[in-house]
């Protein structure tokens, strides 16, 4: 299959490993997993994912929407804030409605009237290198910190959900929150049927103690009688996936600059806003000369940028074994998480276009962007 840049590879192979982890602790920690729709939203693989996972969580109506149409199974329906007119067509879609605060939860809670109502809690703790990221940080508004107020309502709950961590791959840290959280709200976990732990925890890497993790999520389950559910979003697609660009130019100042196809600002947000650097995951050298084979230097050294207008649309700095030409190209790796679901128009840029690659090896288009997408976004 001839491909065109830009664009993203899912590889249903990368894909599955992740997968059958979260199956394996389905079994054997008797927990429940509902992919984080905020993190990836790209149904056409939803098919494929949803014979290894329960369901989905959401961020707003339009994510519960297309969890119910393209995902089935369980649906959660969570916002910061619903509006009004978002109550009644949650109904048609959601499974479990969790709110942010208690005025929100006494405002809509008869109009869901036979629906499962969880709130969410801010237990004061978190982990997060990132303070953009932290659900704790100071003045957040991210769950209800007044435990009084909680157990007022605890009444009209079904469920809790925490979510309080963020790239959390460290288990005795996990441990330790986990039996700080069962300390502090004991009573309110045995008045509830279900417990949120949200996502944000790395245990689909390759070192990560899943036994461990297992048995602990097991025991904290039967100590409160509760059935648990976990919110992977990175966790479920993390390395699964690659933006493939192609190198247009290569300018220098100070150091050698090469322009691709793409830009952190529009295909990979979240490196601008993090201030990280993508992985290169390896070059195709498409043209190549005789010449540019044979070089007595041992690493080529290049700023890798994006096309767009802003000064900052750096994907990293890299060392190379040969020196890049222009028509190479250039794969990012990991790069299924905040990616698409942050994609955008700016400076025109056409976005990347979708391929999945299958099981059995064969290559599926399933999302292309032309002119037409870009001028109706607008109007």
């Amino acid at each position: 299959m001839h491909i065109n840049t830009p664009c993203y590879i899912i590889d249903e192979q990368k894909l599955l490993k992740n997968l059958e982890k979260i199956q394996w602790l389905g079994k054997h920690a008797n927990i429940k997993s509902v992919l984080a729709l905020k993190c990836f939203s790209t149904w056409p693989v939803f098919k494929f994912m949803q014979a290894y996972m329960d369901g989905t969580t959401s961020s707003s109506l339009y994510e519960a929407r297309l969890g119910y149409e393209e995902f089935g199974k369980e649906v959660h329906a969570y916002s910061v804030a619903f509006a009004q007119d978002e109550i009644q067509d949650l109904k048609k879609y959601a499974d479990k409605v969790i709110f942010n605060s208690v005025k929100q939860l006494k405002s809509f809670y008869a109009e869901l009237d036979g629906m499962d109502i969880g709130l969410r809690i801010n237990p004061h703790i978190s982990c997060s290198d990132y303070d953009l990221a932290d659900p704790a940080r100071q003045y957040s508004r991210l769950g209800v910190t007044d435990d009084s107020s909680v157990m007022e309502i605890a009444h009209l709950l079904n469920g809790v959900m925490f979510h309080y961590n963020c790239e959390n791959n460290d288990f005795y840290n996990f441990s330790q929150q986990l039996d700080y959280i069962g300390k502090r709200y004991h009573d309110l976990l045995h008045q509830v049927d279900w417990v949120s732990l949200g996502g944000g925890i790395y245990f689909t890497l390759e070192d990560y103690p899943l036994q461990k993790f297992a048995a602990k999520l097991k025991d904290f389950g039967e100590q409160f009688g509760i059935q648990i559910y976990l919110e992977p979003g990175e966790t479920a697609i993390t390395s699964s996936a690659s933006l493939v660009t192609t190198v247009l130019d290569i300018v220098h100042n100070e150091v050698d600059i090469a322009i691709v196809d793409s830009s952190t600002e529009a295909h990979m947000l979240d490196l601008l806003i993090y201030r990280e650097s993508a992985e290169v995951g390896k070059v195709d050298h498409i043209q190549r000369s005789t010449e540019s084979d044979s070089n007595e230097y041992d690493n080529y050294h290049y700023i890798i940028a994006g096309k767009t207008c802003l000064a900052g649309d750096i994907f990293g700095e890299y060392d190379f074994n040969t020196p890049l030409q222009i028509g190479d190209r250039i794969h990012f790796v990991d790069a299924a998480g905040y990616t698409m679901v942050k994609m955008n128009w700016f400076n025109g840029l056409k976005m990347p276009s979708i391929i999945i690659r299958r099981l059995n090896g064969q290559y599926d288009m399933v999302k292309t962007f032309n002119y037409s997408d870009f001028k109706q976004n607008l109007g």
